[in-house]
Parts: structure tokens; sequence; C-alpha cells
């Protein structure tokens, strides 16, 4: 539960009494639940119209949030998990592998954060480490092979920063990454669907349709890292996040992303069904507009849309 959601928790939880009081069939009073319900809807809506950069942040990284994994499961059908970079290790901070959209074969990678200390632990809190980030390419040259459209999921604070992920290469793993994905020649759609943390974020995201969901961010550092680049304490982070631009609604007028896919008030985990169905309806629009493009034209369309990003004066 979030800071500013605990007015409508108070809420909540007194629904939930009374429905308990209602259930032994002693007492009706499904009126007054619904009095509740109504100042309940009405609370929810004045608080998420209404929602600072910072507090879009903490939805982004709410522990109820859907993963990867969850989308994996209720948008495809068949995944088959493949695991390791053929290098070095597995990461399980990365889920990568082969599923069916509809009739289409396709790749799927994402991060997955983890749920539970166990979980987040053994996935590294999303925090993918080299072998992540080339286990991901390697699928990406598997469904280039084959001609396979790749889908990935980013939702990550950013790639590990350990001594051991850059002994091993972490920087260029990252940059081989975008090179490489900037010539693959099948499509890539790109869904963030919670943090979008800098390189490790785009070591999976050089695409050519870059969607986010509403309450999620993308940004080159965190609110916290640079209010204490900034302002030398993470304690005005709410000021940072305001500065960055790091949401959805900036970031599609900045022309940064191409698509804002809408969440249900409260955020993907108060509906996930239905966050689920939308993001399948954006994939669908989207294979149809770029499987049918010729190579070639996908290639050069990729790097002329990177190439147009930011503002400069010669």
């Amino acid at each position: 539960m979030l800071k500013f959601e605990e007015p409508i928790k108070v809420l909540e939880d007194k629904i939930e009494e009374l429905r308990n009081i209602g259930s032994d069939g002693q007492v009706n009073i499904v009126e007054e639940i619904n009095v509740l319900q109504k100042k309940c809807n009405v609370l929810i809506k004045d608080i998420y119209s209404n929602l600072t950069p910072w507090q879009i942040t903490q939805i982004a990284r709410h522990p109820d949030r859907p993963y990867t994994m969850d989308y994996i499961n209720s948008i495809f059908k068949n995944f088959h998990e493949l695991h390791g970079d053929r290098a070095y290790a597995d990461d399980n901070a990365v889920i990568s592998g082969i599923a069916q959209f509809h009739d289409i074969s396709v790749a799927v990678i994402g991060h997955q954060k983890g749920r539970g200390t166990n979980d987040k632990i053994k996935r590294n809190f999303g925090m993918a480490k080299p072998e992540g980030f080339r286990k991901s390419l390697r699928i990406m040259k598997l469904a280039e092979r084959y001609n396979m459209p790749i889908i990935t999921f980013i939702d990550t604070p950013g790639a590990y920063p350990g001594i051991d992920a850059e002994e091993r290469g972490q920087s260029e793993a990252i940059a081989n990454n975008l090179l490489e994905m900037s010539d693959l020649s099948v499509p890539i759609l790109s869904y963030v669907i919670g943090e979008g943390g800098s390189g490790g974020a785009l070591a999976i995201g050089v695409c050519d349709n870059l969607s986010m969901l509403e309450y999620s961010i993308y940004s080159v550092i965190s609110p916290e890292g640079c209010a204490s680049i900034l302002w030398k304490s993470p304690e005005y982070a709410h000021l940072a996040a305001e500065a960055m631009c790091i949401t959805a609604d900036n970031l599609i007028k900045l022309r940064l992303i191409d698509e804002v896919i809408s969440e249900p008030l409260g955020g993907a985990h108060r509906n996930a069904s239905q966050v689920s169905k939308d993001i399948a309806t954006s994939i669908s629009k989207n294979l149809d507009i770029y499987f049918k493009m010729d190579s070639r034209t996908l290639i050069n369309n990729r790097k002329d849309k990177l190439g147009s990003v930011g503002y400069y004066q010669e």
C-alpha cells in the first residue's frame, strides 16, 4: 500500500468489514456498502487523476504490479523458456523464450523482478548482468534466423552495477545489444510495463515501436540517483522525478515513445486481465504494420527513428 493510497485502503477495509458482517445473513447492509463503494470510486478517481511524477514512479514499482511472466501467461500460448548465454551462465533477471501469439511464432524477452524475498534474490530484483543481455541477444538472433517477431517487456531499475558484472563486460554487453538490435531484420515491439531504468532498459528496448503503460516510467537514471547527484540527497527524488520528464504522458509529447496504453484507475494490478488484453491488442495492431514490411525498409525506418531522437543546433 502506497502512502497516498492510504485513504482508499481505509474505505476498502470498511467495505470488506461490512461485507463480512452481512454475510452471516443477520444484517442487510447492501445499501451502506453501495454508498461506501461510490465514495471509494470517487476517491480513487480524484487521487489518480492528479498524480505527480513521483507518485507515478511509486505505482510503477508497486509490488502487486504484473510482471513479465504474468503477461506471458495471459497473452501468449505455448511459451517455452530458453536459458543461458552460451558463454558464461543463465541470468534469472531476464526471461526469454519462444511462444505463440495467435497463429504467429514470436520470441518473448523481458525483465522479471520476482515476488517474495527468495524470488527477488533469485531474480536479482530485475537487474540483469551481462549474461542476461547476451542471452537476450542470442534469442533475438534465433528469432531473426526463423523470421519471428520479437516482443520485449521492460521492467528494471537498471543494469546490475556490481563488480562481477563489470568484470564480465556489462557495458560491452549493453552496447553490443544496441548495435545488433538496430540491424535485426525482424519486427521488434517493446513495452515498458513498470520501470524503464537506463541501459538495462535500452539493452532490450531498441525497437520499431515503443509503448508504455500509463503508470510506467522510462529514464536515464532513477529519481533517487538524480537527486543524490543534483541535491546530494535522495530525499529530493520527487523534484528529480518532476524535472526528468520520466512519465508516459511526457515522453509521448517529446516523441520518445510511440504509444501510451491506458491502465485502470489505481494501476495495472487492479485489473491485470484488462491490461493484458490491451497489450495484446497493441501487439496485434503493430504486427500488422511491421511484419508486412520488407527487411530493408524495416531496418532503415528503425535507424531513422533512432537518429531522430533529441534536439540539437548546429
